[in-house]
């Protein structure tokens, strides 16, 4: 089945992401940014993973930690509402739980892998997903939105991210 983005049930700050894969089917999408993420990560240089590109901003490895931790987190809200479970989840706040990660313990490679097998599942779960699932709505953080925008806001946020990293933190 094509998937496209539900315009009707995609929170306003979730646009940007959704647009850099609207393009693609949901499945298409996250396999694609995927591996084009595990692809790039995987080549930045160990010595560059404590990088900041300005004080207060996060590290590289911060930065794909919070990829990973906001992939979980959205994987979990389109198992909730593909289950037609009805109850509104919270939000997060990423600012508390980049600190609290751990991500320097780790390599650059640890994190990228980390990174590569957390998308195998998720698209492992998308690909589970009946068009009624798919359709299905939940509230998150106050805002309505359909498992299939989830999977859209998955790969783009990834995407997004990964340009801060060669525009702001490798080309420095």
């Amino acid at each position: 089945m094509k998937t496209s983005p539900d315009p009707g049930t995609l929170p306003e700050f979730y646009k940007g992401y959704v647009n850099r894969v609207a393009h693609l089917d949901v499945l298409e999408a996250l396999r694609n940014s995927g591996q084009d993420s595990y692809n790039f990560y995987r080549t930045i240089p160990e010595e560059l993973g404590a990088y900041r590109y300005a004080s207060g901003k996060w590290s590289i490895k911060e930065l794909i930690n919070h990829i990973i931790d906001g992939e979980r987190i959205f994987a979990y809200r389109a198992l909730r509402f593909s289950r037609f479970d009805e109850t509104p989840l919270s939000g997060f706040d990423e600012n508390l739980y980049a600190p609290r990660a751990n991500a320097h313990a780790r390599t650059l490679l640890q994190l990228a892998e980390e990174l590569k097998n957390l998308r195998i599942s998720t698209v492992d779960l998308f690909s589970g997903f009946t068009s009624e699932m798919l359709q299905s709505t939940g509230m998150a953080n106050n805002n309505l939105i359909s498992v299939v925008n989830i999977g859209y806001v998955i790969a783009g946020h990834e995407m997004h991210h990964r340009s801060i990293v060669q525009e702001r933190y490798l080309k420095a």
